[in-house]
């Protein structure tokens, strides 16, 4: 059997190799000037002294550079060393098997010892061709070559009853990455593994048994079997075969950097350990019921599982098992997937959708309650008329109708939450609102606050200055309740362009020009587990009786509908910020779309901003549209006494048979939006197709913008929202009725 030579890796082979390499060059020198010299003689030139002279300063020059190599090491002259000769031989004919390699693996020498052990063709080139192919070998072969490569000791046991120790080489080898391989028998073999290398897939030619060639001698199934063991250590999929009670058998190294922050990782191999460690107590069970149910269903693949792993923060991995068909201590195999990301989307995805179905509940009561509340105003304003204000009892009603006014404030929360509250958008300088609210965030916080308004030269925004304010002012008592032992608050503007905001992390907020407001404050912090709750209504982390737990959500509401977006940054102990950005307002965009709005803008910004006028009264046939009877008796009641006919219907359908009874001599229409079996919008183009100069007015819970993307271009319409008072109704009766 041939011995593998050392070569230039080795420190004794490179001394050697170097002595020949200098005795053949030197020879090779002097073999040159011999022939110039004999040249020059037979050419018999008359230019012999010249020709001396120039021999001899090379002969000076060579040997000036011998003399410097030699004093410097480069050159040495020794004889060769009788021990090298030995110590070959005694290495080709010890007992144990012995090879050096370098790097990740390579063999550069090898004995006869270990090649025979390592029943692997005899060209092999590395540590992992020669002993890894072999069932149950390669993971412990990727160790010893790692703890080669890192420079430090290792020993394992593998299959065929063998021990396998790795040391690096000391002095100079340790840099080269030298190691010394020692391969012997072991005293108790390891129990064989069931876990086996995929083997290749052949078709035979002839109905000879497969069997009547060994694998060891085809060396094409070894080399492919090589390929299915790598592939395995290098999957991205964590691998590992575990018993019935979950004690790992084997595993590839993915697994083990997977799973190294949990109590599996604290350990230094993985094998003995069960892989319950690896999830979280509440998770245990589940796994270690899909492991019994593999191993008692072979054949048969269980559903995947979704645990979360133990230790430091939250992590999460999908695990397939599947059973493993031989009968032996091994009874599955575990497939691991980290999915601590997804899970995170779609955590983040379900709160989305947890806010959106809470605001449509919440938008639904609110207008339930805007009925109601209607009629309790309006009727408040009818005891009111009734009664003097030296009536004992006119106290008590003013009573009623400051706390129904109160309960319409908690509606419009509610609205604003579920983003269908009315706005009067305008263009804003945030500058100066900042600037003219900053009085008043003072008084709110108190001297124990410090309050510093960082403002810049921003873009204009478009938004309702009362719900901005509403906002800053929410988040700096919020801010205030958050540092009871005093702290600093700080209000901040800043642009935020394209291609700044493209950069940004926060999810779902499309590339544009923004005007971002931070609210920072230096307070308590929000706890980590409740900061994906802050938002929702009726939330809240203060005492019973000292908050609603609609702040932050009609915050959240009041920015959404605006078309802004919401973040907050919180670490405990630290404080929290609150970063809101607005949409940059565009003023030739506006334009456009004030071209577009034409005459229906106007007549609803007209009746917005009218102010009741003394005279209230007035004359005219009024079509009251109403599903709430309650409601609509008092409006009635309330036109009447007006001076007005009221003509009364509970939903449209009505609404058109009275018009078509009337032969459309009506002069108004005021309609609420939602209704049962026609709707405002529905009725309004009803109506418009009989009369397109009818009049109307629309009466909503909701906001303006809720309904009228249903509705045709161009077309002309008042809103009253609700809850209204008396007077606020018959005066936009008044300002709708008058001619312009």
């Amino acid at each position: 059997m041939a011995t593998q030579d050392l070569s230039g890796d080795y420190p004794g082979a490179l001394a050697r190799d170097g002595r020949r390499g200098l005795m053949l060059r030197a020879l090779a020198v002097a073999a040159a000037m011999l022939g110039l010299a004999a040249a020059r003689w037979l050419t018999g030139s008359g230019r012999t002294e010249g020709f001396t002279v120039v021999l001899l300063v090379a002969l000076s020059a060579i040997g000036v550079f011998a003399l410097l190599a030699a004093l410097t090491g480069v050159l040495r002259v020794t004889a060769e060393d009788p021990t090298l000769g030995l110590l070959r031989a005694v290495l080709d004919g010890a007992s144990e098997g012995i090879a050096v390699t370098a790097g990740a693996g390579r063999v550069i020498y090898a004995n006869p010892t270990l090649r025979a052990r390592s029943r692997a063709p005899q060209d092999f080139r590395t540590i992992e061709q020669a002993f890894g192919v072999q069932a149950g070998n390669a993971e412990a072969i990727y160790r010893l070559i790692r703890a080669a490569c890192e420079g430090r000791e290792l020993e394992e046991e593998v299959q065929a009853g063998l021990s396998i120790s790795v040391r690096p080489l000391p002095g100079d080898a340790r840099r080269s990455q030298l190691a010394a391989w020692t391969v012997r028998e072991s005293v108790a073999p390891p129990p064989a593994h069931s876990f086996e290398a995929p083997q290749p897939i052949a078709v035979p030619a002839s109905p000879a048994p497969a069997a009547s060639a060994p694998p060891q001698a085809d060396g094409a199934l070894i080399r492919e079997t090589d390929t299915d063991m790598r592939f395995f250590q290098n999957t991205p999929m964590a691998i590992a075969t575990v018993d019935r009670a979950g004690k790992i058998a084997r595993a590839n190294a993915l697994f083990t950097r997977l799973f190294e922050s949990t109590r599996l990782g604290q350990k230094q191999q993985p094998d003995g350990s069960s892989i319950l460690d690896i999830v979280a107590e509440r998770d245990r069970a589940a796994l270690e019921a899909h492991i019994s149910r593999a191993a008692g269903r072979r054949g048969e693949l269980a559903p995947p599982l979704d645990a979360a792993l133990a230790g430091q923060g939250e992590r999460w991995a999908r695990f397939y098992v599947t059973p493993v068909d031989q009968e032996d201590e091994e009874t599955a195999i575990v497939y691991a997937l980290e999915i601590t990301e997804q899970r995170s989307l779609e955590s983040q995805f379900l709160q989305s959708q947890k806010l959106e179905t809470v605001g449509q509940l919440a938008g639904g009561i609110a207008h339930d309650f805007n009925n109601v509340l209607s009629a309790i105003i309006m009727a408040t304003d009818f005891l009111l008329n009734a009664h003097r204000p030296s009536d004992p009892s006119f106290q008590d009603i003013m009573q009623i109708k400051q706390n129904a006014n109160r309960a319409a404030s908690l509606v419009r929360q509610l609205l604003a939450f579920s983003r269908r509250q009315t706005l009067r958008p305008q263009v804003l300088d945030l500058g100066e609102a900042l600037s003219d609210l900053s009085i008043l965030l003072r008084r709110l916080i108190g001297e124990k606050v410090t309050l510093d308004v960082q403002r810049r030269e921003v873009w204009p925004v478009k938004a309702d200055l009362s719900q901005f304010e509403q906002v800053i002012v929410n988040l700096a008592i919020n801010a205030r309740d958050a540092m009871p032992d005093g702290g600093k608050l700080t209000v901040r503007t800043a642009n935020i362009g394209a291609l700044e905001s493209a950069q940004l992390a926060y999810k779902g907020m499309p590339a544009a020009d923004y005007v971002r407001i931070d609210i920072a404050d230096t307070g308590t912090g929000i706890p980590a587990d409740i900061r994906d709750k802050i938002f929702e209504p009726f939330f809240s982390t203060k005492e019973v009786g000292k908050g609603t737990g609609l702040g932050l959500s009609t915050v959240y509401g009041i920015v959404k509908q605006t078309g802004g977006f919401i973040y907050v940054d919180s670490e405990e102990g630290k404080g929290t910020t609150f970063h809101i950005f607005l949409p940059r307002h565009h003023a030739e965009q506006e334009a456009q779309s004030e071209v577009h709005a034409g005459a229906n803008g106007a007549a609803k910004e007209a009746t917005a901003d009218a102010k009741p006028r003394t005279d209230l009264t007035g004359q005219g046939t009024i079509l009251l549209v109403e599903d709430e009877e309650g409601l609509r008796s008092l409006n009635a009641r309330g036109l009447r006494s007006r001076g007005y006919s009221v003509i009364e219907a509970s939903n449209g359908v009505e609404a058109i048979e009275a018009l078509e009874e009337k032969d459309g001599a009506v002069d108004l229409v005021v309609s609420d939006v939602v209704m049962p079996e026609m709707d405002g919008p529905t009725l309004l183009k009803e109506m418009r197709g009989r009369n397109p100069q009818l009049k109307i007015i629309f009466v909503s819970g909701y906001a303006e913008d809720a309904f009228e993307k249903s509705l045709p271009e161009n077309q002309q319409f008042a809103f009253l929202p609700k809850p209204f008072t008396l007077s606020q109704l018959v005066a936009a009766v008044k300002e709708t009725m008058t001619p312009l």
